[in-house]
């Protein structure tokens, strides 16, 4: 069963990774004049701003902060490495804490060469290492399960049933997971595991593009909605009916589309995300 299209605006976000050739302060108001009510801030795009004053800017747009994108890559071979690690996400924590985010989505890291069983269980340590963090400051975590392609460098955690183990094992309301169309729809379990987030509680964020047929590049060649095969509104309905009502998040990652007209492109995202998501 799919989704009813969509009818307006009111749940759509987009990451300012999306359109990165804009600076944050002309995604933040680009995003806002064309009615978009949400946006997820990748840690870049505040390089050399005052996280505090840039969430003030925001807001005063009429935007929500969906989340602070990201943090996480708490895999390494050395107990000094894993430790880097924790140090620069607890800066992610008091980044997100002073701009507003309630949310940091987690990329959690691998090592190439070391089994993956063991840096997911570096990766639940680090998380448990943040909970302090987390409760001082109201932030939570949520776990992106990453497509399998990126298990080697980028991410040891590859299904949402890896992510919602995590989650029951670490049992803390600071600790979800965000469920991404691009990494996830291929896989036979997901209408399960959705269901199994929901009923945890732990759906914090849900992302959504396409897969291009063919992909040219692994990392930097996802669709806008409608180019690909992803089962768009089938998914949203396995989210809905999981009870997530929050954002839609846009999170397009495409050298060819940063290299068009931006303007333009924020038209199309919105015409996408209507006719398609």
């Amino acid at each position: 069963m799919n989704a009813a299209p969509l009818s307006d605006l009111s749940r759509l976000c987009i990451h300012t990774i999306t359109t990165r050739p804009w600076p944050i302060e002309e995604s933040s108001e680009q995003f806002a004049k064309a009615g978009v009510r949400g946006i997820t801030v990748w840690r870049d795009a505040l390089a050399g701003r005052d996280p505090a004053q840039a969430g003030r800017r925001i807001r005063d747009l009429g935007l929500s902060i969906a989340s602070l994108c990201r943090g996480g890559f708490l895999a390494a071979t050395t107990a000094d490495g894993r430790q880097l690690a924790i140090d620069e996400n607890r800066r992610a924590i008091a980044e997100a804490h002073s701009l507003g985010a309630p949310l940091i989505v987690l990329v959690c890291g691998a090592v190439a060469g070391q089994p993956l069983a063991e840096s997911r269980k570096q990766i639940v340590d680090g998380i448990a290492a943040l909970l302090p963090d987390c409760a001082a400051t109201g932030i939570r975590l949520a776990i992106e399960p990453l497509h399998p392609m990126y298990a080697d460098n980028r991410s040891a955690v590859n299904t949402l049933r890896q992510a919602n183990d995590m989650v029951e094992s670490l049992n803390s309301p600071h600790v979800g997971v965000a469920a991404d169309v691009y990494h996830l729809w291929w896989d036979p379990e997901l209408e399960a595991e959705i269901a199994r987030s929901g009923r945890l509680g732990a759906l914090f964020a849900f992302h959504v593009c396409d897969w291009r047929t063919p992909t040219l590049d692994l990392l930097n060649d996802r669709g806008l909605m409608g180019e690909g095969c992803i089962p768009l509104r089938t998914i949203r309905a396995w989210v809905e009916a999981a009870g997530f009502q929050g954002f839609n998040e846009v999170e397009v990652f495409s050298t060819r589309l940063w290299a068009t007209n931006q303007s333009d492109y924020l038209a199309d995202i919105v015409a996408a995300y209507l006719g398609h998501t």
